[in-house]
């Protein structure tokens, strides 16, 4: 590897972690180092890495990579041991050095620190967990750090890495485990997923001595996340939604994150051409937040999907769900409860809650729905309202041409 200064390391490395999108850091505990004796940076409950705070904030973090040399060949990874990438590295000593520098110059609030594989995975593991102990500890930096584990490391050095940071990653690469076996071989999906249970062990622990013990030690407060791959292998959405439903359930995550899979140069034969459209990751993200917040079971979003499987590109899956379930609508807003809210088209959960604290007072009528959503075309076939009944529109075959075609009108 030829010499290069940091400056030419961190253009290398931040640009091969572009790739990683689970770099939230929702979750986390609230530490300042305000009116302290020591202590530098501080953190927030709420979302980094160009990510937007509630009083509409744009908050970042340094977003690298300790190294993109790596000793496995993953063929849809562009930092895999037989691309023809330009490779660098950062010493330990160097990511802590630029966290602080950076933080004091007010470009960054925190960390995310991810790795290719190099030596082997408890060497890798141990760099990237001396960087965090280093700003904790030597440095006393209380700014959010989101560490990317190493499933195959020695769950002593996973457990060090969570003491340390706000929020770890287990990245479960892909949605099936064929596609892992075809596309990844040297990982292993049973490893990837006995480290998320360890992890979520670990987390349940750390919270319940929080409970009991004021002085008990912090483990990963913002909990765990993973990222799994949408295009590079044969798996369609209603397969990825039944494996994020499953890493939720199993392991407590707090997000799963969906990557596009992009070609990349040097690309194995066995990779797909085209990159997948990009609304795809977009509608599997709506679904998501479907199952998260909206109380949607898997089979249901599942039943948004067409015959190969797919959610559709032109409409999202909520409205696709409520197409497929015309049986439950028109629903009455003045009388139906909150969960069959959530299920209209067009309603949010804060419209939702709006029109129960509204309707205390008051029968509300279709302008009224209206000026707590977005758009009363999508609105208008699933609801009853004191002054507007949908009688057969609920019915109409070509009901999705017709609403796609007045969001239109009206976006």
């Amino acid at each position: 590897m030829a010499q290069l200064d940091v400056r030419q390391k961190l253009e290398i490395l931040a640009d091969a972690a572009k790739y990683d999108a689970s770099c939230a850091s929702s979750g986390t505990s609230k530490r300042d180092s305000a009116g302290k004796a020591n202590g530098i940076g501080s953190t927030e409950g709420m979302g980094i890495c160009h990510a937007y705070a509630p009083d509409g904030r744009c908050i970042s973090l340094l977003k690298i990579l300790l190294t993109n040399s790596c000793i496995f060949d993953c063929h849809y990874c562009i930092n895999r041991k037989s691309s023809n990438v330009r490779r660098a590295r950062f010493t330990a000593r160097e990511v802590v050095d630029l966290t602080l520098a950076f933080y004091r110059r007010n470009y960054i609030e925190g960390l995310f620190l991810s790795s290719g594989i190099i030596g082997s995975s408890d060497y890798t593991m141990e760099q990237i967990v001396e960087v965090a102990r280093s700003l904790r500890e030597d440095h006393q930096f209380r700014g959010y750090i989101h560490l990317k584990t190493i499933p195959d490391a020695d769950p002593e050095l996973i457990a060090a890495a969570g003491r340390h940071a706000d929020r770890i990653s287990i990245n479960i690469e892909l949605p099936t485990a064929a596609g892992l076996k075809r596309l990844a071989p040297e990982k292993s999906g049973d490893t990837i997923r006995a480290s998320m249970a360890g992890m979520k062990t670990a987390i349940d622990d750390g919270a319940d001595a929080s409970r009991r013990y004021r002085s008990a030690p912090r483990f990963a407060p913002a909990g765990q996340s993973t990222q799994m791959i949408v295009g590079a292998d044969a798996a369609n959405d209603r397969d990825i939604v039944a494996t994020a439903s499953g890493l939720y359930d199993r392991f407590a995550l707090r997000r799963v994150y969906y990557s596009a899979f992009s070609p990349i140069p040097d690309a194995s034969a066995v990779l797909p051409l085209r990159r997948p459209p990009l609304m795809r990751e977009h509608r599997l993200y709506q679904s998501d937040w479907l199952m998260r917040f909206y109380g949607y079971r898997p089979a249901e979003v599942a039943a948004a999907t067409d015959e190969q499987g797919m959610l559709p590109l032109d409409i999202d899956p909520k409205l696709a769900w409520a197409l497929q379930a015309r049986e439950i609508f028109p629903i009455d807003v003045n009388r139906a409860p909150r969960e069959l809210l959530l299920r209209v088209p067009g309603l949010g959960v804060k419209a939702v809650d709006a029109i129960l604290v509204s309707r205390r007072w008051r029968r509300l009528g279709l302008a009224d729905v209206g000026r707590l959503s977005r758009s009363i075309a999508k609105l208008r076939p699933f609801i009853v309202t004191s002054d507007w009944r949908p009688t057969a529109l609920i019915d109409r075959i070509d009901l999705r041409e017709k609403v796609s075609e007045q969001l239109e009108l009206f976006g």
